[in-house]
């Protein structure tokens, strides 16, 4: 079941699960995402495929679906000769099929579908969004991601999430962008140890979203499990609002081989610590799949509580 029920008013109440990493699903089920659209590309190939990892994820225990437009972009799309009108439905088809994965899971739980907005770097493909300070303007940043959300936003999301942010200066483009749009939005940093990406303490990235009322969260993906705990506690000190996280399983990716390194980290127990601290929109980003979020269900006793 889809609900009515607000995600900003169940995370007051509790704990809700997110899912895992799309593109670890999508591989598993042998699709190529080599491709500079990543999984953006089945958006419009093979969205069924996406539908189908959404799926997935909801019959594990998440409640909450992030949509296959992290990597997607008008400039993008139009460099694989997508014109502007057709890249407008495969944002919308993000959702959708969201949508009716959620309705196929017939989970008898309120679910919501969250629509990713990946940063700047994610368009460029070039794993610059691991470093930030792209070398453009904060106009031009706000620029770039304003359209991307309005047509994230005609599709009806239940929320934005402005996702694996590297840069205390994209964040607050991203909140530019999002401002009067009418969709409530959470927003994570991607970072490494106690400051972002791209070297900004924690503080002061998680400052710039504590007087935003479109925000209904803040926290972190796409790190190491071993540096959540932190970034939860700073999060919500600075900012008194509920702390979202999904990191990746602890193994490396290691980009002039193409290939993750090193063993996984990632334990389900961990939430518990991270709920103690604050943490309540919990899941798991890179090769974190259905297993990892079913334990997340486990641990923190259903997917909402």
């Amino acid at each position: 079941m889809t609900s009515s029920v607000l995600l900003a008013d169940a995370l007051a109440a509790g704990t809700v699960v997110l899912d895992g990493g799309m593109s670890n699903q999508l591989e598993a089920a042998g699709h190529d995402l080599s491709d500079s659209l990543w999984s953006a590309r089945l958006l419009a190939d093979r969205p069924e495929a996406i539908g189908e990892a959404h799926l997935a994820y909801f019959e594990a225990g998440a409640s909450v679906a992030i949509t296959a437009s992290y990597q997607a972009s008008f400039e993008g799309f139009g460099g694989r000769g997508i014109g502007r009108e057709r890249a407008v439905e495969l944002f919308g088809v993000s959702v959708r099929v969201a949508r009716e994965a959620a309705l196929r899971a017939g989970a008898g739980r309120p679910l919501w579908v969250a629509a990713s907005v990946g940063p700047y770097g994610a368009m460029l493909a070039d794993g610059s969004e691991y470093r930030g300070r792209y070398g453009v303007s904060a106009g031009e940043l706000e620029r770039f991601h304003r359209p991307r959300v309005e047509a994230l936003v005609a599709a009806e999301p239940d929320v934005l999430a402005l996702e694996t942010v590297p840069d205390v200066e994209e964040a607050k483009a991203l909140l530019r962008a999002v401002r009067g749009v009418g969709v409530p939005a959470w927003l994570s940093y991607t970072v490494e140890g106690d400051r972002t990406r791209a070297g900004q303490p924690l503080e002061e990235a998680f400052a710039v979203a504590a007087e935003a009322p479109e925000v209904i969260a803040v926290g972190v993906n796409c790190c190491a499990p071993e540096d959540v705990a932190g970034a939860v506690a700073v999060a919500r000190r600075v900012t008194g609002k509920p702390v979202v996280v999904y990191p990746n399983s602890g193994e490396t990716w290691d980009a002039r081989a193409r290939a993750w390194d090193g063993r996984a980290t990632f334990d389900g127990e961990q939430v518990l610590g991270w709920e103690g601290l604050g943490a309540r929109l919990i899941g798991g980003c890179c090769r974190v799949g259905p297993e990892g979020v079913k334990a997340i269900a486990d641990a923190v006793g259903g997917a909402t509580r």
